[in-house]
Formats: structure tokens, sequence, C-alpha cells
């Protein structure tokens, strides 16, 4: 705010500099006593500006018309007292001073007083334009804190669930379980505090949490992994994925097969998509669980905050596969191109 007050200062500055630059050879082609008459003219402007300008301030928008149009009439009136005492030494009679002098006078005054106005009320909206933009920002980030911060204890529930499970069995994987858990918080707490993240850390975050699952199969890696592009130079919202990613293991089947899974990335030009598969339990081609849940409504409403016009996603649920697509645009990204496909382990 206060870096709008100095731009409004300097365009203060500026056009009244360019005002008496103006005047003084409007004058010096009228008179011989064009600088004297110049300085004149520029005080009680200045004056008269300036004075309203802070009145202005004091009674803008308050109940106080009484007291405004008092001390205005006050800037009226001195005004032209002003300049009569800056400039009378130059005047060849007071006889000149008379009525049509006076309406000269006024004449000055008005547009100023005019124009002071009509500073006021600009800079008025512009501030209050800003004031409005910050607090719907402060706004959205709170919204989107409280949404990320729903976030942590649903996954911590679900990966907690599975390492008792580990436990419960007495397998060795449950210590290498409690390692993964801490680098995934780690990532959580810390790294996922930034607005955005690149992609390629993502990438690893969600990879790690794969790793994490599969301690829970005996077969070969359920999720086949497709990365193309340079994710290196691509940022994103962190922990815009976890969520597809956690609803692929809790809605597929008990028992799954090496690749059932399948989680693509492309980054192409600026565009950024990320599509995620997996097979629904089903019954009569009807699926008898939902996929989404209230993470599905979350993410909804992180995109529209983060991503406002500049996303799009498709969910398809027809038949036994369950597709999720989710475009992300206007990414800057950098043209070269790359193409890994494995079955993560």
């Amino acid at each position: 705010m206060n870096r709008i007050k100095k731009v409004f200062t300097l365009i203060h500055t500026i056009l009244w500099i360019l005002f008496s630059l103006l005047l003084a050879l409007q004058l010096s082609q009228d008179t011989a006593q064009w600088l004297h008459l110049t300085v004149a003219v520029m005080l009680t402007a200045l004056y008269v500006f300036y004075s309203h300008f802070l009145l202005l301030t004091r009674y803008l928008g308050k109940n106080k018309k009484r007291a405004y149009f008092l001390r205005l009439a006050g800037i009226a009136l001195t005004g032209p007292i002003l300049y009569i005492l800056l400039h009378y030494k130059r005047l060849d009679t007071f006889d000149l001073i008379n009525e049509y002098y006076f309406i000269s006078l006024f004449s000055l005054i008005i547009p100023f007083i005019f124009l002071s106005w009509l500073a006021r009320i600009t800079e008025n909206l512009v501030l209050n334009t800003i004031r409005k933009e910050q607090l719907e920002k402060q706004a959205v980030q709170a919204e989107l804190y409280y949404l990320k911060s729903q976030i942590n204890p649903h996954f911590l529930f679900n990966t907690l669930s599975n390492i008792h499970t580990l436990v419960y069995k007495k397998t060795d994987t449950a210590s290498e379980a409690v390692l993964r858990l801490s680098s995934l918080m780690r990532y959580m707490i810390y790294e996922s505090n930034a607005p955005t993240v690149p992609l390629s850390r993502e990438m690893d975050y969600l990879q790690d949490y794969m790793s994490l699952q599969q301690l829970r199969y005996n077969a070969g890696p359920v999720v086949a992994l497709e990365i193309a592009g340079d994710i290196a130079s691509c940022y994103i919202a962190p922990l815009l994925f976890i969520h597809f990613l956690e609803n692929a293991y809790k809605h597929s089947p008990a028992r799954l097969e090496p690749g059932d899974i399948k989680v693509s990335v492309v980054v192409s030009e600026n565009t950024l998509t990320f599509r995620i598969q997996n097979p629904i339990v089903t019954k009569q081609g009807t699926a008898l669980v939902e996929p989404g849940g209230i993470g599905l409504p979350n993410i909804r409403k992180r995109l529209a905050l983060l991503y406002p016009g500049k996303h799009s996603m498709e969910i398809d649920s027809t038949g036994k596969i369950y597709t999720v697509t989710l475009q992300l645009y206007d990414h800057q990204l950098q043209p070269h191109e790359r193409k890994d496909n494995l079955l993560y382990h």
C-alpha cells in the first residue's frame, strides 16, 4: 500500500511540474511579469488543491456535510485573497480589483477544487480496489490452507492403518514403512508450504507413496508410471495429485496385478496432463463404490482457487475402469521432452 501511495506522490509531482512549465510558457508570451505571475498562480493553485484534497480526506464518506461545505467555502474565499496578497504589488492600481477581477480569480479557483476532488476520488477507488484484492487474496490463502490441512490427517490415517496391518502380520517391512512415512511427512510438513514446487519433486513424493503402498503386495509393482516431458522446469501447487493416487488404491480390488493402476504425467508446451486409471469392483456394470469421497470436493475447490479458468478435470467411472484426467494450462515450460516408461517398485 505504501508503494502505491509513493506512485501517487510521483504522479502529483510530475503533473505539477508540467503545469508550471506550461503556465510559464503561456504567461511569458503575454506579459513581462510572467515569472511573478507564475509563482502567484502556482502557490494559489497548490493551496486550493491540497487544502481541498486534505478536506476530502477528512470528511469524504462521513455524514458531516455542513462542516465540509463551511470549510470548502473558506478555501474558496481564502484562495483569491492569497493570490491578491502575492500579486497586488505588481498591480498598477487597486482599482483593478473589482468584481470582474474576483470573477476571474474564482474561475482559477474552481477548476482546482474540482481537480482535487477528482484526484481524491480516483486515489480512493484505486486504494479500495487494492485493499479488496488483498482481502480476497488473504481469504483465498486461508481457504487453501484449510483445504490443504484436511489432506494431512486423511493421508496419515490411511498410512497408519496400512502400517498397523504390516505390524499385525509381523512382517519385516514394517520398519521400512515407518521410514517411508517419515520421508513423506517431511515433504508434507516442510516443502509443501511453498505456493508451488517443482513437478519433479511432487513426482518423487508420489513415488515414495507408491513404495509405501507396494509393501502391502507380494506381487510385482501394481502401478505403471509414465512420465513424458521436462518435468524439472514445471512448477505446480503441492499435494495436488495425492488424492487421486490414494483413491486408486482404496477403490481398486483387494488383489491387484502388476500394472493394474496406470499413472501418466505429460508435459507438453503450456499444458500439463495428469491421468490415472484403476480397476473398480463392479456388479452388473455398476461400481459398488463411488470413488472420490470428501477428497474430491476438496480437490475441486483447490483447483478453482489455484487455477481459475486454467484447468479441466474429467472423470469417467463407466465400466470396470475409473479414469481421472486433469489438465493444467498456461504453464511456462521448456520445449525439451523426455519420455520414461516403467513399472514402479
